[in-house]
């Protein structure tokens, strides 16, 4: 099998459109081949992703990329009665799953919009998570500084990626079935020619940790550090926002959503 051409990440709009499409492609089957491509795993990264944002009770909450909501339910349970969470991601079907996902939970939505222009105010949230999806933003640098703008001062970035394992027999194993059964299983299941072929492309051509922490750090974040998982093929970024004068929340009460907010809200 002939492995497909893979958008260059150097022509950012080829590469939004193309991964707008795949994803909204995959979108029936993503909840699906996640559990069985991660082994079930990838729940347990979120959940640990989710307690390292640390978001407080009554507090207000944003995923980004947030595909189907996984994280973004994790981080409304944290907030709790009268917290507010959100979760954006650009492509229509992974939010129109989501919304479904959350039919009768107070304080929590699903917006469609780009991680590249949030829409939303200056300082609306305590925390700000990611999971598994800068690598696919177009413009990256532009997406931190969104994120970078939304937070309130002190509050924290968690994301959540791939990485690359450091151990050389793990790596070698862990690429032999990036590039034979993820590719397999996901052109059968997905139904998408070359969707899980971008998975493992995306994931070489992804930065190692301490270089995606200076551009953490180039965006203005503090206290950046991450953590490794699966003997790092996975790593948890974390990173703060500088303390400064204290920010109220826009809005208030359980079922607010954050003034200024463009685009369609709903449960």
């Amino acid at each position: 099998m002939s492995r497909p051409t893979v958008p260059d990440p150097s022509a950012p709009e080829g590469k939004r459109a193309y991964v707008r499409s795949m994803f909204a492609a995959i979108a029936p089957r993503y909840d699906l081949l996640n559990s069985l491509l991660s082994f079930g795993l990838h729940h347990r990264w979120k959940r640990y992703a989710a307690r390292l944002a640390t978001v407080p009770p009554g507090g207000a909450a944003l995923d980004v990329c947030c595909g189907t909501g996984d994280l973004a339910f994790l981080l409304w349970e944290q907030a709790g009665p009268g917290g507010r969470t959100l979760g954006v991601d650009f492509a229509a079907p992974m939010v129109a799953l989501a919304r479904r996902r959350a039919r009768g939970r107070s304080g929590l939505w699903f917006v469609q919009a780009d991680a590249e222009a949030l829409p939303f105010p200056e300082g609306c949230f305590h925390a700000v998570t990611v999971g598994f999806g800068v690598r696919n933003v177009a413009r990256l640098e532009r997406a931190l500084a969104e994120m970078y703008r939304v937070l309130r001062p002190a509050g924290r970035l968690v994301v959540l990626e791939f990485s690359q394992p450091r151990n050389r027999l793990f790596a070698a194993l862990y690429d032999f079935y990036s590039y034979t059964a993820v590719p397999w299983l996901g052109r059968r299941l997905s139904r998408h020619p070359d969707a899980y072929w971008y998975l493992p492309t995306s994931i070489r051509a992804w930065s190692d940790p301490e270089t995606f922490g200076h551009l953490l750090a180039e965006a203005g974040f503090c206290r950046v550090r991450h953590h490794s998982l699966l003997a790092g093929a996975v790593a948890v970024h974390v990173a703060e926002k500088p303390s400064r004068e204290r920010q109220e929340l826009p809005g208030g009460g359980a079922n607010t959503v954050p003034s200024g907010l463009s685009g369609e809200v709903t449960r």
